[in-house]
């Protein structure tokens, strides 16, 4: 089988290339390079002409072009405008990448006989800022995103069903939780994981903004590749890609500070204006329809996240 991946060369999508591959599937990675990164393909390329490179924007009118002589089976789409505070900042360039490039990318795949679309969506915007009560969110719970970020996710999502219902495209939107793993960029809109891994190996002191009490749940990345996978052979909506339990950021640190022999405690600053005070997904859908679940404790990866670091130097 052929597969295309957009923003293969980034965090998670370089981890599906790879799943994809040792699976013994052909795989074109499209990604434009703004936050991807070639060194994270360096193994992929051990597959030799199992794997095609090729450099384009998703915005790119040669896209459709570039799909029909690929002709994937199934299209991954990954790529993405990926930081809240750009989108809030530059909500058009955010609808750009994240609204057009996906229909681009949609309708390419449409055009060149892909049987499926599978979307990266954000299940911490896509919800807007759920009540306590209704933690974990499932995918009944109203989309009313509170950021361009948030809205161009659930705009996708709406243009998947409405190509469902005109053409027939088979469609799944994985909303994930707060995805973390090795190869995560620690700078830029990093995950807290990746930033804490790096700062505590490097001596340095990490920054808790608020009280800490703030929580998140925490999905390891090679879970959210495998939920990737079976999305691609069933099911279709969307999926909460989580674990449905919430850590806070004071146990986050606690528990990676003592993994990494580090007794000094962090350092609080100002609460982040917007900021959510607790999320979590329900993925008891995923869990029912995909097969799915979670296997990866936030102990275990948190490590896992360490001994990257480690080894990369």
């Amino acid at each position: 089988m052929t597969f295309i991946v957009t923003g293969g060369a980034g965090f998670i999508g370089s981890t599906l290339v790879d799943r994809l591959l040792a699976d013994g599937q052909q795989v074109a990675v499209i990604d434009n390079l703004a936050s991807g990164n070639l060194d994270n393909l360096r193994s992929a390329r051990e597959h030799g002409g199992a794997l095609s490179f090729h450099e384009i924007d998703v915005r790119s009118g040669e896209l459709p072009a570039l799909f029909a002589s690929i002709q994937p089976e199934v299209v991954f789409h990954l790529a993405a405008q990926a930081d809240v505070r750009v989108s809030v900042a530059r909500p058009l360039f955010d609808a750009e990448v994240n609204v057009l490039g996906g229909l681009n990318v949609i309708e390419s795949g449409r055009l060149a006989g892909a049987r499926k679309i599978v979307v990266a969506s954000s299940g911490g915007t896509i919800y807007g800022e759920p009540a306590p009560e209704a933690l974990p969110v499932d995918e009944s719970h109203p989309q009313h995103p509170v950021s361009p970020y948030g809205v161009a996710k659930k705009v996708t999502d709406d243009y998947l069903f409405a190509m469902a219902a005109l053409h027939g495209l088979e469609h799944a939107s994985m909303a994930l939780a707060n995805v973390y793993g090795p190869r995560q960029d620690p700078h830029g809109e990093a995950g807290v994981v990746a930033i804490f891994a790096g700062r505590l190996l490097a001596g340095e002191p990490c920054t808790i903004f608020g009280n800490g009490n703030q929580t998140r749940d925490f999905v390891f990345v090679n879970d959210v590749v495998d939920a990737f996978c079976r999305g691609a052979e069933a099911g279709s909506g969307v999926y909460n890609i989580g674990t449905g339990v919430e850590t806070s950021v004071n146990e986050l640190y606690a528990s990676m500070a003592a993994a990494a022999g580090v007794e000094s405690p962090a350092v609080h600053a100002e609460p982040r204006v917007g900021e959510l005070s607790r999320s979590a997904l329900n993925p008891g859908r995923a869990v029912n329809e995909l097969r799915w679940s979670p296997r990866t404790s936030l102990d275990d990866g948190s490590v896992a996240v360490l001994d990257w670091f480690r080894a990369k130097g």
